[in-house]
């Protein structure tokens, strides 16, 4: 797992030629931990003055010790603490000062928030809950994308306002795959698919859940959860076959 230090070099710090990698390089450095991580993102933070890589003579980006690090401070604090970029950037620049940095309590689990393997939350806590200005903040977007996203009915917030950690993660997703063009009405297909899968999953588990007998009951979760998790794994490797279908 990539670990680094609180502190850490600089914002852009250079390190010896030797030491300078490509961002193929840097992504598979970070995967370890953030499994989710894409050039895309990397890139975004760097448009966003987060990082700032040497350019080569022909323009290709080289990343030193001290901007991997940099980087993996960042999605740390994204991922654990749903911080803006902005407070990241004051964090940083603080961090770069010599100054104690007091972070917010850290927030849901890391595979909730940050792509790790999914599950349904059928025996969350019921703590892993934020805000409307958390989500917001966690997915890095607006009001009014957060209010198209919820008139496609990707995104649903609970009676009392709040979001559970499945939206915050489909937020994020949301967010991530229009930085390709997709646009909310595109997923309307994916969110009916999504539901068709949960049908199936229902009609199986459904008459177990009404039983009387507790461990009947308790079978019942642990078949939804198994049957999600298949479903998923189905979903992923029929989009690469299409994919590879199509490709070549």
């Amino acid at each position: 797992m990539l670990r680094t230090s609180a502190g850490g070099a600089g914002h852009g710090a250079a390190g010896s030629a030797d030491q300078l990698v490509s961002i193929g390089t840097v992504l598979n450095q970070l995967r370890e931990e953030f499994p989710e991580v894409t050039i895309s993102k990397i890139r975004f933070l760097e448009a966003e003055g987060l990082v700032e890589p040497q350019r080569t003579a022909s323009g290709y980006r080289k990343f030193g010790p001290g901007d991997v690090e940099r980087l993996a401070q960042i999605l740390r604090m994204q991922r654990d603490h749903y911080l803006p970029l902005k407070v990241i950037r004051e964090h940083l620049d603080a961090l770069a000062r010599g100054e104690q940095v007091a972070l917010p309590a850290p927030g849901p689990q890391r595979d909730l928030l940050d792509g790790g393997p999914w599950e349904p939350g059928l025996d969350r806590p019921t703590v892993a809950r934020v805000g409307r200005a958390e989500l917001l903040a966690a997915a890095e977007a607006g009001e009014d994308e957060l209010a198209e996203w919820e008139s496609y009915g990707l995104i649903t917030p609970e009676a009392d306002g709040g979001y559970d950690a499945e939206a915050v993660t489909v937020a994020k997703l949301v967010a991530d795959l229009r930085r390709f063009g997709i646009e909310p009405r595109h997923l309307r297909a994916v969110k009916a698919a999504a539901d068709r899968e949960a049908g199936l999953v229902e009609q199986v588990v459904a008459p177990l859940r009404r039983h009387r007998n507790p461990q009947t009951r308790a079978h019942a979760e642990a078949t939804a959860k198994e049957m999600a998790a298949l479903s998923v794994r189905l979903h992923a490797a029929l989009v690469q076959t299409a994919l590879g279908v199509r490709l070549h």
